[in-house]
């Protein structure tokens, strides 16, 4: 998958500085997630959130200042993605999705589960048999108008 020559760069500056995204989110008040999607330009930042990356990475602002304008979102290329942990997230969308579809539209209604008024948060369990990944996704429930 081809990463855009500014994520190429912010991404390139990132390990040069030995920052986390948890460092970064730290700096400029946002949670670590957040700041991977900003890098990956599917987030859109302030003036000041700009600055303090801008800073944290020892870049010049004009550098980074695109990330201040809407992204287009979603752009993964090719659709279905190749990346083994990425595909891991299809492949439970493939088998979970019409079940957790029914189970969300039977406690909630005929409606969605929003992407736009959303969190997600990436936790670390551990575990005797190996340390697990615990990925919470939170979006507001937006109902089916009828009309």
């Amino acid at each position: 998958m081809a990463l855009s020559p500014l994520t190429d760069t912010l991404l390139a500056a990132k390990r040069r500085a030995g920052l986390s995204f948890a460092d970064l989110g730290a700096r400029l008040g946002r949670d670590p997630v957040w700041v991977a999607s900003l890098l990956h330009g599917q987030s859109t930042a302030s003036a000041e959130e700009v600055s303090a990356l801008a800073d944290a990475l020892g870049l010049e602002a004009e550098l980074v200042e695109p990330l201040t304008q809407f992204p287009v979102k979603g752009g993964l290329d090719p659709v279905l993605p190749t990346d083994p942990l990425l595909y891991r997230f299809y492949e439970i969308l493939q088998v979970y999705g019409l079940p957790l579809k029914d189970v969300i539209q039977e406690q909630f209604g005929d409606g969605i589960m929003s992407a736009i008024d959303f969190s997600l948060k990436v936790d670390r369990v551990a575990d005797p048999a190996g340390d697990r990944v615990q990925v919470t996704l939170c979006g507001k429930f937006l109902p089916y108008k009828k009309w």
